[in-house]
């Protein structure tokens, strides 16, 4: 997957059709929408970032504007 997903911006009617939709069905229903893209690394900043992981205890997404 080259994208990351984020939350959808979505407007007072299409949240009200979810929370009707999760009412009616008894679950928990999130809507996300495309988002940004993944960044593709050198093997160095890879392992710059995989460095930087170990010592703050995170995972770090990376991606392009």
């Amino acid at each position: 997957m080259s994208h990351q997903l984020r939350i959808a911006h979505l407007n007072e009617q299409s949240a009200a059709k979810i929370q009707d939709l999760e009412k009616t069905t008894g679950k928990h229903i999130m809507a996300f929408e495309e988002g940004l893209r993944f960044a593709t690394l050198s093997d160095e900043e890879v392992n710059k970032i995989q460095v930087l992981e170990k010592e703050l205890g995170v995972i770090l997404i990376v991606y392009d504007e």
